[in-house]
């Protein structure tokens, strides 16, 4: 494996690890606010971002790179409601596409065809990322963040359950 894109594969593992942690601070904060259906869905996050950085991990041993664990960052561990955790969210996110696309301009630069089909189900998957996250934030604008709305919202979002989406061959 070429040592840059085992530099910036190992960055963007741990960058997945600190996205877990974030998610799972903004789980228990909701847990803390009795919200558990906006709990469930950041421990859904947490999953993927979970997933996201051993998949990486996984295509960096199989091209013969070396893994390099670094520290995880501590994530911000409180919010004033549930509508500055999904701005925060959103910003997030929207960073991680960031990180996303300069994984993708270094793999194209070193002429890594491998690496940038392998990034592509990232640069799919936070276009995903970006539109779910800001679905719900606006309907947490809407409904001013709070009253039987929030309620309703809560429910919906404990229905969310987390599928391993490197568990088929197929999918990666």
């Amino acid at each position: 494996m070429n040592a840059k894109i085992e530099e910036v594969l190992n960055n963007h593992s741990n960058a997945e690890f600190y996205s877990a942690y974030f998610y799972l601070a903004m789980a228990a904060y909701f847990e803390r606010m009795n919200l558990k259906g906006f709990a469930n869905w950041m421990r859904v996050q947490y999953q993927e971002e979970q997933a996201h950085a051993l998949h990486m991990i996984g295509f960096i041993t199989d091209r013969g790179g070396k893994v390099k664990l670094l520290k995880v960052d501590e994530p911000k561990n409180d919010w004033k409601d549930a509508i500055e955790v999904f701005e925060d969210t959103l910003a997030h996110e929207i960073m991680v596409s960031s990180l996303i696309n300069n994984l993708m301009d270094v793999a194209l630069k070193e002429k890594d065809h491998a690496t940038v089909n392998f990034l592509q189900w990232y640069v799919n998957e936070q276009v995903e990322e970006e539109a779910n996250v800001s679905d719900i934030l606006q309907q947490l604008k809407i409904i001013e963040g709070k009253g039987p709305g929030l309620f309703i919202l809560d429910r919906e979002l404990k229905t969310r359950v987390f599928v391993d989406p490197f568990a088929t061959a197929a999918a990666v």
